[in-house]
């Protein structure tokens, strides 16, 4: 539960009083905001009734001292914008989600455009329908976001197009909620082929199968969570598994001759 509207205190408070058992907080010095509504309201708020967390406060107090120390050195830092910690009821309107807020916030600063976010805010709900209204959850509220960004700061919409936006609108990331409109999928991804299918059921995709992973791992499989972790990131994967490898059979990777596979005598 983000903070960003205010409301998120009354959400909680309402969903324990519906019979929820764990609600998320976050200590006031790095809650609020995009953050989540702050602890120590929520355990006062709570005291002396029947949801009363029997947590105690001058307890929490000094987690909270050590925590306001460490947001201020952020703050000081630039690492922690202040506007992260902010109300903003628009959000309502914007339908921007607390992480997605912070993501934005930091790709203006990033490209020095801070003075644009509100621009960026109102431009994703105009880039959400653009795209079929995509659920603003990770990994689509980055492309819209993204996408949201680029149209601002160049001055021109879908000037510039991540290869994530070009993705979606051509139907890598499955069917979308509603209809694109098609002329913006013209100028995002030209006269590229756009899929209406589930990719791994026609082989003009390309798309491997789990088996062709599990043969390419070879030597390095022990399980199928092995085979997933491959096929999602090779190259980390790969890296992990001759890590994994090394330390089972006691090698010393160091001076390992990966070119050809071989070991000094």
């Amino acid at each position: 539960t983000h903070n960003t509207t205010g409301t998120g205190d009354m959400v909680n408070l309402k969903a324990i009083e519906a019979g929820v058992d764990i609600v998320d907080c976050a200590l006031s010095p790095l809650g609020n905001g995009t953050s989540q509504p702050a602890t120590e309201s929520l355990i006062a708020t709570l005291q002396g009734t029947e949801y009363d967390t029997g947590i105690d406060l001058n307890e929490l107090t000094k987690a909270t001292d050590h925590f306001r120390g460490v947001a201020q050195k952020l703050k000081e830092q630039g690492i922690l914008d202040p506007k992260v910690l902010s109300v903003d009821v628009n959000t309502l309107k914007y339908q921007v989600p607390g992480g997605m807020l912070s993501n934005l916030i930091n790709q203006l600063k990033q490209a020095g455009q801070s003075d644009k976010l509100y621009e960026v805010l109102a431009e994703v709900p105009r880039v959400r329908k653009d795209f079929g209204y995509p659920p603003l959850v990770t990994p689509t509220s980055q492309i819209v976001g993204t996408q949201a960004v680029m149209n601002v700061i160049t001055g021109e919409r879908y000037k510039m197009n991540p290869k994530e936006s070009q993705g979606l609108m051509a139907g890598e990331y499955g069917t979308l909620p509603a209809p694109v409109n098609e002329e913006v999928r013209k100028k995002v991804i030209g006269d590229r082929p756009v899929i209406t299918c589930r990719p791994v059921e026609d082989p003009n995709y390309g798309v491997k199968h789990l088996d062709e992973f599990r043969k390419e791992i070879g030597q390095y499989y022990t399980q199928e969570e092995d085979v997933l972790s491959y096929a999602l990131f090779p190259q980390v994967a790969t890296k992990f598994f001759e890590k994994r490898l090394a330390q089972t059979v006691k090698l010393d990777t160091s001076v390992l001759d990966k070119a050809n596979n071989a070991m000094p005598v």
